[in-house]
């Protein structure tokens, strides 16, 4: 395949990608063999310029130091065009191994700079940001109790058996993760988990014991 046949290959993707991107994403695609008139193909001027334009200076610098042998893309690099802000990112165009080309997308960052700025300014008016290392955080969950029934609910259905089927083996072995997972350490858990279970608070201390006995 030729040079010129790759380079069409992206350039008819540019009406494309064009629409799909929006009118705030300038694309273009750089021929290097012409790099006084490097641009071939430009969708969504954003930066003004046309088809016979020569290559940026860090188009250039990039060519010059060779990064293309090492990487197929620069990605969201800062750039700038009469006054406005643009985050550029750039992949280079091989045939084989050999740069030919450059497909180079400019997002157009004013409108979001500005849509930013405003949140920031809105999040100071209302005072709705938190001081930076702040010695106070608060835990808005419901108390501890409160959630004890349904860990020990979890956890029985986790099993995909019934407590009033589950073999002694079984109750032990789930009254003995119950207590991995510090549940068993909670206010009222052995009462919650002989309740749900069906048996009695004695009998899920002895539970725990026998891992101690193993």
């Amino acid at each position: 395949m030729s040079d010129h046949e790759v380079l069409e290959i992206y350039i008819s993707l540019l009406p494309f990608l064009g629409k799909v991107l929006g009118p705030g994403c300038e694309l273009c695609v750089h021929d290097i063999s012409s790099p006084d008139k490097s641009i071939i193909a430009i969708e969504n001027s954003a930066t003004g310029r046309q088809i016979g334009h020569p290559m940026t200076d860090l188009a250039n610098e990039m060519m010059e130091k060779g990064l293309y042998a090492d990487t197929d893309s620069v990605l969201n690099y800062e750039g700038s065009s009469k006054g406005r802000p643009f985050l550029s990112s750039t992949y280079f165009i091989k045939n084989e191994n050999r740069l030919i080309g450059l497909l180079c997308i400019n997002k157009d960052m004013s409108a979001v700079n500005t849509a930013f700025s405003s949140f920031q300014n809105m999040l100071s008016s209302f005072n709705l940001t938190a001081p930076e290392n702040s010695e106070y955080t608060e835990t808005l969950d419901g108390p501890v109790s409160d959630l004890l029934p349904n860990l020990v609910a979890d956890a029985i259905a986790q099993t995909n058996i019934l407590p009033e089927r589950m073999t002694l083996k079984e109750r032990v072995a789930l009254v003995q993760k119950l207590n991995d997972q510090s549940i068993l350490s909670m206010k009222g858990a052995v009462k919650e988990i002989a309740s749900q279970l069906g048996i009695s608070e004695p009998t899920v201390y002895r539970y725990l014991n026998r891992k101690n006995e193993e």
